[in-house]
């Protein structure tokens, strides 16, 4: 990790962009993995914020993984305790309830494709670069949660044919696979953050009931990993959540008055 790596955040119209800023690859260490953690904690705890924007500096890199120098020099009970707490921030960044997006801007392989995996929505700048997990081809299995998050939103035979062949594949063919929700124009690092932006303000209040695109998401990232019995239990108790809420009572106001609602996510 260079002296200048760190993870920066920014609060702009209720969206928090995190960025992973350590060129030319954004490659993570531990020191930024923990900053990371900071940050998601950070933003999970401001009311201000709504959602949540994951990105890489620039335009060449979203980002390439673990530092493979670092692991290099690293014992195999450190590793592993890296590996874990790498995890631990992943899954914090899955069940916190606000939306994630990745904006994909540049190169997603690797750990760097782990990461956007655990966001919620992955939004691509339509550019020639790649995406993929090839761990295999250093010895190793994609370990930040890549096996666990690839076969649940491909599917067995498909994961595993990725990450047994190590394949770095087109943006074409990560839409076409559905790991990318959306392509986005933008032919620099600013255009591109516009676009990004202007695309998760859909989620956010006063226009959207962001309480409850939080909840809905703890529902189905949870509930998919239960039990149907236990999913719908969660659902409900979620759902209580909402009616009691304030959004719920604007909205339903909103509806039979039919007028515009105006949210403030409580």
């Amino acid at each position: 990790m260079s002296d200048a790596a760190r993870v920066e955040m920014e609060v702009r119209d209720r969206i928090a962009v995190l960025t992973l800023q350590d060129p030319p690859a954004n490659c993570y260490s531990h020191e930024l993995m923990k900053q990371l953690d900071e940050r998601i904690l950070e933003a999970r705890f401001d009311p201000g914020v709504d959602v949540i924007v994951l990105r890489g500096a620039g335009v060449k890199f979203f980002c390439a993984g673990a530092d493979i120098g670092m692991l290099e020099e690293a014992d195999p009970v450190w590793k592993y305790n890296f590996c874990l707490h790498a995890n631990e921030t992943l899954s914090r960044l899955e069940h916190t309830p606000k939306l994630v997006i990745a904006a994909i801007n540049g190169h997603c392989v690797g750990g760097g494709l782990e990461v956007a995996l655990a966001c919620d929505l992955r939004v691509a700048r339509k550019a020639s670069y790649k995406l993929g997990m090839p761990e295999v081809a250093l010895g190793v299995l994609p370990g930040t949660g890549g096996t666990q998050r690839l076969v649940r939103l491909l599917g067995k035979s498909k994961a595993i044919e990725l990450m047994a062949t190590g394949a770095r594949f087109e943006l074409d063919q990560a839409v076409s696979l559905g790991l990318v929700n959306q392509v986005l124009e933008g032919e620099d690092e600013a255009s591109f953050l516009d676009a990004v932006l202007e695309y998760a303000k859909q989620f956010t209040c006063p226009k959207a009931a962001a309480m409850a695109v939080g909840h809905l998401k703890r529902s189905v990232q949870t509930g998919a990993e239960v039990g149907l019995e236990q999913g719908l239990a969660l659902e409900r108790e979620l759902q209580a959540k909402l009616f009691a809420s304030d959004d719920a009572k604007e909205g339903l106001a909103a509806f039979l008055e039919k007028r515009a609602p105006k949210f403030e996510g409580r």
